[in-house]
């Protein structure tokens, strides 16, 4: 059975090719558009479709659009009730309804040969919820938590998975939705609503929850699984913040006292679900689950012995759930996700004929892995290319900046190449058998970037660029298994420093989406003040190449 999903309607846009019950491909549209996250979530662009990521992921498996089962679109317009009805603000809603409906048209001229007879509508949630609950490991029973800005006239699903078949236990009605709520702050403290939220949540670090208590009048859990998100002024705790402007400690409060009761309503929320199920596992997706401090409160705090968080939990992943979804009401079983490195990659000639192409200076290495060691090991920053890229937005050693984590300038220093608020933290990837001697308080293996862990005190001072300022840090545990190039780097990097650590953040620059081809690589590389580009097996040095050397 091949089902193609696609996520269009709101933003991320992304596709997902499943074939009986495999995930074989997913991306988005963003890697192809160099459009960060594709588009704005506006009515005006709800039309637009991830054209050439359906595309490629179609070319992948060698088949065309003719050859698919079904393509499973994860929105159902016929959910949907007006924003007035919803007690939303949003006067052209009712464009992107249509949208949504004439979305079959839309996608079968997309994908010429396509019958629009076979596209089915999914459940925004269900969608969300299909990605974590039917492609995390070891989850035939699970209990599945969504919760984001919006989706038909929800905001929220709490669920269960028994063998094919999902289970909706609770939803919470809009317009109350922690999604929004966050959102809404985001925008209110100068960043970019529905794109800037994970700045929010590190600048929580530098306040203090002092308003907490005023938000939980507002904010706050029900005793049916439920919520209520009423009547914030954002003005009332912190004045608004112009994008190019300083933040202030208020600034940094208001975050902080958000963050706080976001969690406690989260942890809310998963100890009712676990009532409901008594199940060991918990999964999450939706947008809310990028939030990685509050996942290592539901995971630390919660009821459930094992969380499990979808990589692509943000709209983007439900191109994946929509798809695992369609797969299941077959009756087919969905293999678990193997990893996120599900985009595209190269062989070694093809990314030789990149480098030929654009006539720079480079060498194959003997062993890419010691040399790239060699030059963090020297404080030169790295950027590293290799092998598929990731399906959402942690870049987790496929398309990764590396840097030294023992010299606290190196945060600055990443910063400043990535364009980046200084306020801003960076991650330290860690060999999975080693993460338990540095790191604590979180979940292990943590391969996807999305729980924050305590940092030993005595290791603080030895990887302070990696260090968050309240002694956290987003760790990536590495299994020599998954990827043995990236583990014998870090091995490396180990023996000549006596640490099992390296900053990983994206490579990218502020504004764009992660590098994602062999063109944007060399194009991040000749941009950015960065000294070694790791192509594969090839290395290309700055200093060679704008030496002139040929």
């Amino acid at each position: 059975m091949r089902v193609l999903g696609i996520n269009a309607l709101f933003h991320d846009p992304s596709a997902c090719l499943v074939v009986d019950g495999r995930v074989v491909a997913a991306a988005e549209e963003e890697r192809f558009s160099r459009r960060k996250h594709g588009k704005r979530p506006l009515p005006f662009s709800a039309w637009e479709l991830p054209g050439t990521a359906a595309a490629w992921c179609l070319t992948q498996a060698g088949l065309r659009p003719q050859d698919l089962d079904y393509v499973a679109y994860s929105y159902d317009p016929g959910l949907s009730e007006s924003a007035e009805e919803l007690g939303l603000h949003d006067p052209w809603d009712h464009l992107r309804q249509r949208y949504a409906r004439e979305a079959p048209s839309f996608l079968a001229s997309a994908l010429p040969g396509l019958n629009q007879e076979k596209v089915r509508f999914v459940p925004h949630h269900v969608a969300h919820a299909a990605s974590a609950v039917f492609a995390a490991p070891g989850a035939a029973t699970g209990s599945v938590l969504v919760l984001d800005g919006r989706g038909e006239a929800t905001s929220h699903l709490a669920g269960r998975r028994v063998g094919t078949e999902l289970h909706t236990l609770a939803s919470q009605r809009l317009p109350h939705s922690l999604g929004l709520f966050y959102e809404d702050l985001t925008a209110h403290l100068g960043f970019l609503r529905s794109s800037d939220e994970f700045k929010v949540m590190a600048l929580a670090s530098h306040g203090s929850p002092r308003m907490a208590a005023e938000l939980r009048r507002r904010v706050y859990s029900t005793e049916d699984g439920g919520f209520r998100t009423t009547g914030v002024d954002w003005t009332e705790f912190a004045p608004p913040r112009g994008a190019d402007e300083p933040w202030t400690q208020a600034h940094a409060d208001v975050a902080s006292s958000a963050q706080l009761v976001l969690e406690d309503v989260l942890l809310d929320l998963a100890r009712w679900l676990h009532g409901q199920t008594g199940d060991d596992l918990l999964t999450m997706a939706g947008g809310t689950a990028l939030n990685c401090v509050a996942n290592s409160r539901i995971a630390r705090e919660g009821p459930f012995s094992r969380v499990w968080v979808q990589p692509a939990a943000g709209d983007a992943g439900t191109a994946l759930g929509a798809a695992l979804y369609l797969t299941a009401v077959d009756g087919i079983d969905p293999e678990p996700m193997a990893g996120a490195d599900l985009g595209r990659g190269w062989s070694d000639a093809e990314l030789e004929a990149w480098l030929k192409t654009a006539a720079v200076p480079y060498e194959r290495s003997d062993d890419v892995a010691e040399s790239v060691a060699e030059a963090l090991a020297g404080n030169q920053i790295v950027a590293w290319f290799q092998g598929r890229s990731e399906f959402g937005p942690r870049a987790l050693g496929h398309r990764s900046l590396l840097a030294h984590p023992g010299h606290s300038g190196n945060l600055e220093r990443l910063n400043d190449v990535k364009g980046r608020e200084q306020f801003r933290p960076v991650a330290p990837m860690v060999l999975a058998d080693r993460a338990a001697e540095i790191f604590s308080g979180g979940p292990f293996p943590s391969p996807y970037m999305l729980f924050v862990h305590d940092t030993a005190p005595e290791w603080r001072d030895r990887i302070p660029a990696v260090v968050h300022v309240d002694g956290t840090a987003r760790i990536q545990t590495v299994d020599p298994a998954a990827d043995p190039r990236l583990a014998a780097m870090l091995r490396g990097f180990e023996r000549r420093t006596g640490l099992p650590v390296v900053v990983n953040t994206s490579l990218n620059t502020a504004g764009r989406p992660m590098v994602d081809d062999p063109r944007d690589a060399l194009e991040c590389f000749g941009s950015a003040p960065v000294d070694l580009l790791a192509l594969g097996p090839f290395v290309v040095r700055r200093g060679r190449m704008f030496a002139g050397d040929r």
